[in-house]
């Protein structure tokens, strides 16, 4: 896809990526509200803020974005919206029309290499309190076998606090992502933190909740992962496995069947393979399926409506999504913020991507937080479980050059 190019020179005469341990003051205007997502056969990165558009919770999503492009009246047939949404559904979304929009890439400003920091990890939770966490979950799908309504899947996350002495690019990250080819990257403000300063959510997400081209609308949910390995051998029999598990497949069908039901009054030739198909990141294997609809009343159902519909799936929440939901209150002690939200775009005429927000970490100042999180069905085993969300944070980790202690990684610094 392509989009106008109208991006300011943002040139320092870069000629490779920065640390990501230490802020570049020397950004030009505009770049605290940079928005960039970069994803096969996709490129959007702007600059600068436009306007804002009102906040508000992801049930009004769909006639808040009207009444903005209503309202631009003139500029509305090239205006495009961009931001995150927070997982909370009651929670305020964070969107903004920016100043320029184009498909290159931005330059990056050049500077020496920064030393090797030193990081302070906290986790939220630790990993024995989040394994206990899991069994807890267990517990509360089996009372509701017994008592009903049926619990059937809860996902449960845990973050990893890091803080250093440093201001913390959000664009080496960002940058330093790359090294994954076959995910979305996303760099995107999500608000002023306490300090004053922009807050950043920035990630490398497999997972594509809804895209909406006219009337055709496509879902590519995840459910049911496995650690990859550097040995091919093991790394082969790793996916296999995968494919071929009870639990998982049981897992993914409960997120592939709500969405079908969700979209199928809205849409016709709704279809979807017979059985998940593997997909695959740097650090995981991914149990998929392409979801593929054609909208029956396209000019008033938009990527933000279907946004609204579909958030948040099975594959972040659990199913039945109330009930999920409530758990899920009851056994995080931590905020998600926008981790397992969506990131993505959407224009005057209704098209648009949004992408789960996952593999990311939200940037403030000198302070990251990094998230994973595990699906919990009958099965689940909470070594087990732990063990994948550690596996999922490495993303992040690793382009942070530190591991989930806090430790410098083998080769960063």
């Amino acid at each position: 896809m392509h989009f106008s190019d109208n991006l300011t020179d943002l040139s320092h005469g870069a000629d490779r990526m920065p640390s990501p341990h230490q802020a570049d003051t020397n950004q030009p205007p505009g770049f605290a509200w940079a928005f960039g997502m970069a994803a096969p056969g996709m490129q959007l990165f702007t600059t600068g803020l436009k306007q804002r558009a009102p906040a508000g919770p992801i049930t009004t999503l769909g006639e808040r974005t009207r009444r903005f492009f209503t309202g631009l009246q003139a500029a509305a047939p090239t205006a495009l919206l961009v931001g995150a949404l927070p997982f909370d559904r009651a929670g305020d979304d964070f969107l903004f029309m920016p100043e320029t929009v184009s498909d290159t890439a931005w330059p990056v400003a050049a500077r020496a290499q920064d030393p090797a920091p030193r990081w302070r990890a906290t986790p939220e939770p630790d990993r024995d309190a989040y394994a206990a966490s899991v069994a807890r979950a267990l517990k509360a799908i089996a009372a509701a076998r017994e008592s009903g309504p049926t619990l059937t899947k809860a996902v449960l996350s845990r973050s990893v606090r890091l803080e250093t002495d440093a201001e913390i690019d959000p664009l080496g990250l960002w940058l330093n992502l790359q090294v994954d080819s076959t995910v979305t990257r996303f760099l995107t403000p999500v608000g002023i933190g306490v300090d004053g300063a922009m807050r950043r959510l920035v990630g490398a997400t497999p997972e594509l909740l809804v895209s909406r081209r006219g009337d055709r609308v496509v879902s590519h949910p995840l459910a049911g992962s496995a650690r990859r390995n550097a040995d091919p051998a093991e790394d082969e029999a790793a996916s296999r496995a995968l494919l071929a598990s009870g639990k998982d497949r049981r897992e993914h069908a409960f997120v592939v069947e709500a969405i079908l039901d969700l979209l199928a009054p809205l849409c016709a030739d709704l279809s979807a393979p017979g059985g998940p198909s593997l997909a695959s990141t740097r650090t995981m294997w991914h149990l998929g399926t392409r979801i593929e609809a054609r909208l029956r009343a396209p000019e008033e159902t938009t990527a933000a409506d279907l946004a609204a519909l579909l958030h948040p799936t099975p594959a972040v929440a659990g199913t039945p999504r109330q009930a999920a939901l409530d758990l899920i209150r009851d056994l995080e002690s931590h905020d998600r913020g926008f981790y397992a939200g969506a990131v993505g775009w959407m224009n005057a005429g209704g098209d648009g991507d949004w992408h789960v927000a996952l593999r990311c970490a939200e940037v403030e100042g000198r302070t990251v937080r990094a998230f994973a999180g595990a699906g919990i069905v009958e099965g689940s085993d909470p070594e087990a479980e732990a063990d994948e969300t550690s596996a999922k944070l490495l993303a992040i980790l690793r382009a942070l050059g530190v591991n989930e202690q806090g430790r410098l990684a083998a080769g960063a610094g």
